[in-house]
């Protein structure tokens, strides 16, 4: 175990770097003031240092509201605008436990039709995951599975602001989704009916009924049209 103060004081930390990939983003993105105490248990609990990007992001930020507010990156929480820290996303202990892991991998962050962005725990082929440990996957709300990125955490960060969501999201976003994602508040997402998965969806995206509501509800119909229909449980989508 390593104390706080050791993960803090690094000599090459990456606030610094990520400022600078902030500044260049291809995407607009806003930095969210974070809650200092909320941000230290978190890193702890990771046993990260500042060095790494997640540990500079979840000590040195609330999170990061990207591309007009359609993916929402947790860091320390911003109680103020209603972003849930890493650690209340992914009930981390109150307290430090060094016998304590997240049982599937790490959620790092939402969009908000209920796409969820995770890094693979130490096992993911014993949960039905794709991917290698510590690299990235997407839950696709248009899927309703998981998909490899083949990227790790800071490679991630790197490349949703690298203009390529437009690609990424082609088929989930329709004409009115900026004005859609920006009117949110930080706690909700957009429901869209028929669902994301379905063959009406797919074939005239503009034409479907959205609401904004709150994201536990997104994450949550999604979720039980898996279990419930197959093809897999997709196991934990974060605690929102």
């Amino acid at each position: 175990m390593h104390e706080l103060e050791e993960l803090i004081n690094v000599s090459d930390p990456a606030w610094p770097e990520l400022l600078e990939l902030f500044a260049a983003s291809a995407a607009p993105v806003e930095v969210l003031p974070g809650d200092a105490a909320e941000g230290r248990r978190g890193l702890l609990q990771m046993q990260l240092t500042a060095r790494s990007a997640l540990g500079g992001l979840v000590l040195n930020s609330g999170g990061l509201v990207v591309d007009h507010g359609w993916v929402r990156v947790f860091g320390g929480g911003s109680a103020g605008r209603g972003m849930p820290s890493l650690a209340q996303v992914n009930q981390f202990p109150v307290a430090f436990d060094p016998a304590w892991h997240p049982a599937t991998g790490l959620v790092v962050g939402h969009d908000v039709v209920g796409g969820v962005f995770a890094l693979n725990g130490h096992d993911p082929a014993a949960v039905g995951r794709p991917g290698v440990p510590g690299q990235m996957i997407y839950f696709a709300p248009d899927t309703l599975a998981w998909e490899a990125m083949e990227m790790g955490h800071s490679g991630w960060l790197t490349w949703l602001l690298s203009g390529r969501l437009e690609t990424f999201y082609d088929g989930l976003r329709w004409p009115t989704w900026r004005e859609e994602a920006e009117a949110l508040a930080l706690g909700q997402g957009i429901t869209v009916y028929p669902f994301l998965w379905s063959k009406e969806a797919r074939a005239d995206l503009g034409a479907t009924r959205r609401r904004p509501v709150p994201m536990r509800e997104v994450l949550g119909a999604a979720s039980d049209f898996v279990r419930q229909m197959g093809p897999a449980d997709p196991g934990f989508l974060g605690d929102v």
